[in-house]
């Protein structure tokens, strides 16, 4: 990236995400789990608007929930913009304009999209002329997803989910996507987990602290096979996501009779993503849910992680 800053404004634009396996081990003394996971960023977009400004100020639109993000430090975007000032030593600041499509506290990772288009944004606004390892590093330090939202694509994601490596995924995989109008807490499902773990005796030692992705979802993914995929499907939270919000479970069955290849909570949830077998069954579901009452919308994937738009 040329270190000569864009002037005006820079639109960056970056992609949720499904975790198509998700296992979760023991939690580190720094709070987090270890994970190993299969993400793969969808075309569900977050679009980000960084123009130059004395200070930080952040503005947020689009769908129904828009309301419930924070505006301050909280705010990853928000957070990812002084981060990298502060690495940087820019002393200016910059207005950030979201516009958000991805469901807000979804389990689709929309937060760390915005995070992931701020950083790529700013670095090209400010002209700072980070290197892709440098605003990975960054991304890092600012929650598990957030570096998979820099790259996109289909990735494996171990130790926090950060460690990154890309994953062969051969041709285009449809989706359904359910959404729902409450969302979920991350924290609270991960709590939610660990209690139910420790009450049910689900793990009988204590659980790892590394793990690895098993080898059916990787070659179900490579060779480009819904039906495989939608066999090796898993996710450790999805437990902890129906004790929070049982109503979920209608959803997967009203789905599943309806077509879909299979289901699972994306994430912390509450989306629950469903593989369809073509685009044309993915529509069909997409229409069945809707008819239902659902909030219903048919994605694909793999898609590139944040890019620049226009400046």
């Amino acid at each position: 990236m040329s270190l000569a800053a864009f002037p005006g404004t820079i639109h960056v634009r970056a992609p949720g995400k499904i975790n198509v396996y998700l296992g979760v081990g023991a939690r580190h003394d720094d709070g987090y789990h270890a994970l190993a996971t299969v993400f793969q960023a969808v075309s569900l977009y977050e679009d980000v608007f960084a123009t130059e400004s004395e200070g930080f100020s952040l503005s947020v639109s689009g769908g129904t929930d828009a309301a419930d993000v924070p505006l301050d430090d909280r705010n990853l975007a928000m957070r990812a913009a002084k981060m990298l000032a502060a690495a940087t030593g820019f002393t200016g600041g910059v207005h950030l304009d979201i516009r958000k499509c991805v469901p807000v506290a979804g389990g689709m990772g929309g937060g760390s999209a915005d995070a992931a288009a701020a950083l790529v944004a700013c670095d090209a606004l400010w002209g700072t002329g980070l290197s892709a390892q440098e605003l990975h590093e960054l991304a890092a330090r600012l929650g598990s997803d957030v570096p998979f939202a820099l790259h996109g694509g289909t990735a494996v994601g171990t130790g926090r989910g950060d460690q990154l490596n890309p994953a062969l995924a051969d041709g285009r995989f449809d989706w359904v996507l359910v959404t729902s109008d409450q969302g979920l807490s991350t924290p609270a499902v991960y709590g939610r987990l660990d209690r139910h773990r420790a009450e049910s005796g689900a793990l009988a030692d204590d659980p790892p602290l590394s793990l690895d992705v098993p080898v059916p979802v990787l070659q179900a993914l490579r060779a480009g096979d819904a039906h495989s995929l939608a066999a090796s499907m898993y996710n450790d939270l999805e437990v902890a996501a129906l004790l929070e919000r049982p109503d979920l479970d209608e959803t997967l069955a009203a789905a599943l009779g309806a077509g879909a290849l299979s289901g699972i909570v994306s994430g912390s949830g509450p989306t629950i993503a469903f593989l369809c077998e073509t685009p044309e069954s993915a529509q069909y579901l997409q229409r069945e849910m809707q008819a239902a009452g659902r909030s219903a919308l048919h994605v694909h994937g793999p898609v590139p992680g944040a890019r620049i738009i226009s400046v």
